[in-house]
C-alpha cells in the first residue's frame, strides 16, 4: 500500500493518514487481518514525525477500525471495510459540499456546476483508462497503483 501526503492540501497530515486508510480498507486494499505497517516505518516512508502517525493510528483504534496484536501491531478489525465504507461516503460528501457551496457563491448556476462536474469526471476516467494511475511519492518518484 502506498501513502502521499500533500502538506498544501488544507488537511491536517494526521487527518490525511486517516482518510487514506479509511479509503484503502474501503476499496478493499486492506482486509481483516491485514497489519498496517510500524509508526516509524510509516513516519520514515512519508518523511514526518512518528508522533503524526500515532496520532493517526490512535483515532483509527478509536474509530474501532484497527485493533492491536499483542506483539505484532496494529491490524484492520473485522467490521472495518463497511464502516470504511460508510465513513469515505461521508468524507468524499463533506468536501463535495464545500466544493458546490464556493461555486454556488461564485454565481454558477446548478446547470454550470453539473456540466462542470460531468466534464471533471470523463476527463479522470479518460485518463485512468489511458494509462495505469501514478503516484508522485514524498521523494519525487513516481510509482505505479495496483
Amino acid at each position: 500500500m502506498f501513502y502521499a501526503i500533500d502538506p498544501a492540501n488544507g488537511l491536517a497530515i494526521y487527518e490525511q493518514i486517516v482518510r487514506q486508510v479509511v479509503f484503502a480498507i474501503a476499496a478493499g486494499s486492506m482486509r481483516a487481518g491485514d497489519m498496517v505497517p510500524s509508526v516509524r516505518e510509516m513516519a520514515r516512508d512519508l518523511a514526518v514525525n512518528p508522533n503524526t502517525v500515532s496520532r493517526a493510528y490512535r483515532q483509527l483504534l478509536d474509530d474501532g477500525v484497527l485493533q492491536s496484536v499483542r506483539g505484532t501491531g496494529l491490524a484492520v478489525t473485522e467490521g472495518a471495510r463497511r464502516r470504511c465504507q460508510a465513513e469515505r461516503l461521508k468524507l468524499v460528501g463533506q468536501r463535495m459540499r464545500l466544493v458546490l457551496a464556493e461555486a454556488m457563491q461564485s454565481q454558477l448556476t446548478p446547470e454550470e456546476v453539473r456540466n462542470l462536474v460531468e466534464k471533471e469526471l470523463a476527463a479522470l476516467e479518460k485518463k485512468s483508462s489511458q494509462k495505469p494511475l501514478t503516484i508522485s511519492s514524498p521523494r519525487g518518484k513516481e510509482e505505479e497503483s495496483s
